[in-house]
């Protein structure tokens, strides 16, 4: 009798995490998974418990991988705001491959919750709110390096980057033209460049 193969967990995550990208939560099936992940019904119930738990462990996955990656490349500049700005156009630039799912995943989770997916519901909110504050972050090195007054809300300013990078992706998914996307993400950080002090 055959011994099933060893699974690598990290790798069945990554799988499922662009299956549920793809189809959303409630349209994708055990068997979808099954196909996804190369993996038997039973393996994966043995594995993560639930649909639900799979799930909410792709949210996290989006969270450490897609979100951080997002974070580390406004760092990168000299400059938090001009990081800030190049972010915004970086995500709708012909060289990502699916710039839509950098941080869309997370918004359309929360919207798509229903009244029985509360726990998925709470941990979209918490991972927003988590990419959030490490936005507000950004802010406040810049008014600490003299870029924005000291008056400048972090808080405010990176709930309001966060509401146009979810813009930007649902503009992404509509299917508008590079030309088109660029547009609109160098119009959303010209604001943000436009507040910084002379």
């Amino acid at each position: 009798m055959s011994r099933a193969k060893p699974y690598n967990r990290q790798k069945a995550i990554s799988a499922a995490h662009k299956l549920f990208w793809r189809k959303g939560y409630h349209a994708t099936s055990i068997n979808d998974l099954v196909r996804e992940l190369k993996m038997k019904p039973g393996s994966i119930y043995a594995a993560f418990s639930s649909k639900e738990n799979l799930f909410l462990l792709t949210l996290e996955h989006h969270l450490n991988d897609n979100g951080a990656r997002l974070v580390a490349s406004m760092e990168n500049d000299e400059s938090p705001l001009t990081g800030l700005a190049d972010a915004l156009k970086n995500l709708v630039s012909g060289e990502t491959e699916s710039p839509e799912c950098h941080v869309c995943m997370l918004t359309k989770s929360l919207l798509n919750a229903t009244i029985n997916d509360k726990l998925i519901a709470q941990k979209a909110n918490e991972y927003i709110g988590v990419m959030e504050q490490r936005i507000a972050e950004l802010f406040d090195k810049a008014k600490s390096m003299g870029e924005l007054p000291e008056t400048a809300d972090a808080s405010f300013l990176a709930r309001q980057y966060h509401s146009d990078m979810t813009a930007l992706t649902i503009e992404a998914q509509r299917g508008l033209s590079e030309s088109e996307l660029l547009r609109s993400a160098e119009a959303r950080a010209s604001v943000y460049l436009a507040m910084r002090t002379p």
